[in-house]
């Protein structure tokens, strides 16, 4: 197994020059790159890699944050790389993360853990999180962020009144499933994005109507399944999963050029996240992981 490719699934919708550098660090002929753009991406950039296979995926979902439609992407792409061959790692990556660590180190690492599940689980009770997200209706759920204006205020007010009213009166969806959450971002073997794969209409099914299950569905079916024995278990989450993301005060923030020794002081295979904003931090990363 140590010796299979690893697949890189990238959701991109914009900064796409951060893409692009993204694109350099992982151009290895042990790697293959899967892109999804955005629907609602115009115009797409020109991407080229001169050692990894790079695949755009034709089939593009309009995703719309905290919906449903952010984890029907995800699946465009695990089928995508599925379908295409058997890889050692699957690593699902947003178009503004950036690897801290070489590809040398990567495979490396993965090498050593083989057979090991990167997911972050949220530590803590987080059970009202949950429930307000995952066991509730929410109603129009790609329109009351997006639309402006009167009809804007009609939908976030019905949206409100309705989870008000399903609170009061407890009315509950999905009751009889354990869910767990964590961060949107993993590592996973062939064998358990397969076993996700098997789930998707159940997984499609379940979620529409919730509020960012592409935080919850993949740590609720590994949960509920014996790969939960085959997680990567450090106590702490970001290594669980591998992922340097900046938060303040429960807002993900963007790295900048004062981050750049904490960054490349960490020990972790990768960070999120970057922004065309900060370049410079960019440049930099990129000129450590690729100093020729």
């Amino acid at each position: 197994m140590d010796n299979l490719k690893h697949a890189y699934l990238i959701l991109a919708h914009t900064d796409f020059e951060v893409l692009e550098k993204l694109l350099l660090c992982l151009d290895d002929k042990r790697n293959d790159i899967y892109i999804h753009f955005d629907q609602k991406v115009a115009q797409l950039p020109q991407l080229a890699t001169h050692h990894a296979g790079l695949y755009i995926l034709d089939t593009r979902v309009d995703v719309h944050w905290g919906d449903v439609s952010v984890v029907a992407a995800e699946y465009h792409l695990f089928e995508a790389a599925a379908a295409q061959q058997q890889y050692g790692y699957y690593h699902l990556l947003s178009g503004v993360d950036l690897p801290l660590k070489s590809q040398d180190e990567i495979h490396a690492f993965f090498a050593a853990h083989q057979g090991q599940e990167f997911i972050g689980f949220q530590k803590g009770n987080c059970d009202k999180e949950i429930e307000r997200k995952v066991r509730r209706v929410h109603l129009y759920p790609t329109r009351f962020r997006k639309v402006k204006g009167i009809c804007g205020s009609y939908y976030r007010a019905a949206r409100a009144l309705s989870l008000r009213l399903q609170w009061l009166f407890g009315r509950y969806k999905n009751q009889d499933v354990i869910f767990r959450k964590g961060a949107q971002w993993v590592s996973l073997t062939d064998a358990f994005v397969r076993y996700v794969l098997t789930h998707k209409s159940a997984v499609l099914e379940m979620y529409q109507n919730t509020f960012c299950s592409d935080e919850i569905f993949i740590q609720t079916l590994c949960y509920n399944s014996s790969f939960r024995f085959k997680r990567h278990q450090t106590g702490r989450e970001d290594h669980d999963c591998q992922r340097m993301i900046g938060w303040h005060k429960g807002q993900l923030i963007e790295w900048t050029s004062a981050d750049f020794d904490r960054l490349m002081a960490s020990n972790l295979l990768f960070a999120r996240k970057f922004s065309t904003r900060h370049m410079d931090l960019v440049e930099r990363v990129v000129a450590i992981l690729l100093p020729n």
